[in-house]
């Protein structure tokens, strides 16, 4: 057993050699051909390490000879690639630039179809966080919608319409959260407003519900608190709200509250229709 145990550490400790010496070797062989004026070798060795996903090395040696392959055969081959190993370093800005232009250069590539999904991708990467300046993610809507336009068949057309689905909800929670942040700091007419823009910009969102119960809440508090030759007016509007929430959502969650608000905006009309 002791016999064995000892063979079988040596036979570890032989392998762990002689993977470290194939490591050594092929970052030898990495960095001859890096130094190297042999295109060709460059190339071959790029390519492999492209199919081992070694991407950051393969995308140093196809920047080196990139411009050698103008006009070759080659070329597209090198160029999807060089884009590829950008995309995979996560380096979206640049693999969407040369996706962009392997398009432009090789239309009738059948790796068009794949260039411009990732590129379109690549904007999608490049989107922030909802709360942050949108530019990024209209772009990607953008560049998603040209390529499912462009490509109404194409493998990747479901995810497609997912990230733009992804990319439009950013949006619409972006323009809720600012309609509802009017009405945290009690400027409640611009609440009212965001919300009536989130409603006609966004008719399908999930978010309807809730941005029908905030516009009532801010549409309320701007009629309770308002001027008396104001007064009136905007406590109809607010009763138009709520008629308008409890036909759409009856069972809503905010309903108990919509409903306490309505009997208090009633009550408050009543005093202009006895005064009248």
């Amino acid at each position: 057993m002791h016999t064995f145990a000892s063979c079988l550490k040596f036979m570890r400790k032989r392998l762990y050699i002689l993977l470290f010496s194939i490591t050594i070797l092929a970052c030898s062989d990495f960095q001859k051909a890096l130094k190297s004026d042999d295109v060709s070798a460059k190339f071959n060795l790029g390519t492999e390490l492209y199919e081992a996903e070694k991407w950051n090395k393969a995308h140093r040696l196809f920047t080196q000879i990139l411009p050698n392959y103008r006009g070759k055969p080659q070329a597209e081959k090198l160029t999807f690639m060089h884009a590829m190993c950008s995309y995979q370093m996560e380096d979206y800005y640049i693999a969407s630039y040369h996706f962009d232009r392997f398009i432009e250069s090789y239309p009738d590539s059948e790796k068009v179809e794949e260039a411009a999904f990732l590129s379109a991708k690549g904007y999608y990467y490049l989107s922030p966080v909802y709360s942050k300046e949108q530019k990024e993610t209209i772009a990607a809507i953008e560049k998603l919608q040209l390529f499912v336009n462009a490509h109404p068949n194409s493998q990747f057309l479901e995810q497609a319409n997912t990230l733009v689905k992804e990319l439009d909800f950013k949006l619409e929670k972006k323009a809720f959260e600012i309609a509802k942040q009017y009405n945290v700091i009690k400027d409640y007419k611009a609440s009212v407003k965001s919300f009536n823009n989130f409603l006609f910009d966004f008719p399908g969102t999930t978010l309807r519900d809730e941005a029908m119960y905030y516009r009532l809440d801010a549409a309320y508090k701007l009629a309770i608190l308002s001027v008396q030759f104001l007064k009136e007016e905007r406590l109809k509007t607010a009763i138009d709200y709520f008629n308008a929430f409890l036909k759409a959502y009856p069972n809503s969650e905010y309903m108990e509250d919509a409903t306490r608000m309505h009997e208090e905006l009633k009550q408050e009309l009543n005093t202009f229709t006895i005064k009248s």
